[in-house]
């Protein structure tokens, strides 16, 4: 599973208390897991014990990140039955909790009534807030950052709450 470091650890890299990311597709067709989708599609799964199959830089700068003390969340809103891009995303999570984020999921029907901002989002501290569009089929298409204390106050009101019902990645049967 490849992920690589993008931008996207800049704006980690400074961050002293917090780091959330909220998913809300059910579906990313992101450059760097198109070949892994496909290999499992074609019956390949993720060996928990292969690190070095799994294992990347990306994990290597998380584990820096907690390691001094900031909190990687991440939480998942997405459709039951998850979609096959859904499942395939939670089949190697595991590697970003081996890496010490911290994962939720939370079926889409039990957050009709939050309000989720349209597009997935990471805050940083509290704020700035990166949102991250992507087209039809998944695949990114653009990246805002927003400095607005309201964004981020909006970001945080959407994020908490879906974070509290959520369930740990651990403990999901879906």
């Amino acid at each position: 599973m490849s992920r690589s470091l993008t931008g996207l650890s800049d704006l980690i890299r400074p961050v002293q208390r917090s780091a959330v990311h909220l998913e809300m597709r059910d579906g990313y067709g992101i450059d760097n897991e198109i070949k892994g989708f496909a290999e499992r599609e074609q019956g390949r799964r993720l060996d928990r014990d292969d690190k070095a199959f799994w294992w990347c830089p990306w994990f290597d700068f998380v584990q820096e990140v907690a390691d001094r003390g900031v909190l990687i969340r991440r939480a998942w809103v997405f459709s039951e039955p998850a979609s096959d891009n859904i499942a395939f995303e939670y089949s190697f999570t595991l590697s970003d909790v081996a890496a010490d984020e911290q994962v939720r999921r939370l079926p889409r029907r039990q957050a009709s009534d939050l309000p989720l901002p349209g597009n997935d989002f990471w805050p940083f501290d509290g704020k700035p807030v990166q949102s991250n569009m992507f087209d039809v089929v998944g695949r990114g298409v653009h990246t805002d950052r927003n400095g607005d204390p309201a964004v981020a106050a909006h970001c945080a009101a959407a994020f908490e709450p879906m974070w509290e019902r959520g369930v740990q990645h651990e403990k999901y049967n879906g």
